[in-house]
């Protein structure tokens, strides 16, 4: 059976192409999973796909990934700068984490250069746009898969 890999996106992601074009680009979250879907069928593992702009229902996904999930790939969205309860439950899972941002969040405003998730992160990819997200996969795979 193949490895699962555990990708979530948080608040404003399915408004993907929509908002801010010029910070976020045109693709939408569905080509995102496109794309993931093909780069995890050509590296032979699977990918669990999924976005929330619920806090809660992202840390119940992130519980659910302990012993499921062989990594978890995760654009936590605006709840990168503010959620302690998702940095909790990404300990509490015990499973890899690779955090993404589309944007480089170091040439936008202040508040955006902290990330609790980024404490724990094996790695950050920020400012690839949606090339971050097979980035992360690739990296993932290479050392969980």
């Amino acid at each position: 059976m193949a490895a699962t890999f555990l990708v979530l996106n948080g608040p404003n992601l399915n408004m993907l192409g929509l908002r801010e074009p010029d910070v976020y680009g045109y693709e939408t979250l569905d080509d995102v999973s496109r794309l993931m879907a093909e780069r995890a069928d050509a590296l032979g593992v699977s990918v669990d796909f999924r976005q929330s702009n619920s806090e809660g229902e992202l840390v119940t996904w992130i519980q659910q990934a302990r012993g499921n999930a062989a990594a978890i790939i995760i654009n936590a969205g605006a709840y990168s700068h503010t959620s302690v309860a998702i940095l909790d439950a990404l300990r509490a899972a015990e499973v890899p984490v690779f955090e993404v941002h589309l944007s480089n969040i170091y040439r936008r405003e202040d508040f955006r250069h902290h990330s609790y998730i980024s404490s724990m992160a094996e790695a950050v990819l920020c400012g690839f746009g949606v090339d971050g997200y097979v980035f992360a996969l690739d990296a993932a795979v290479k050392r969980y898969g």
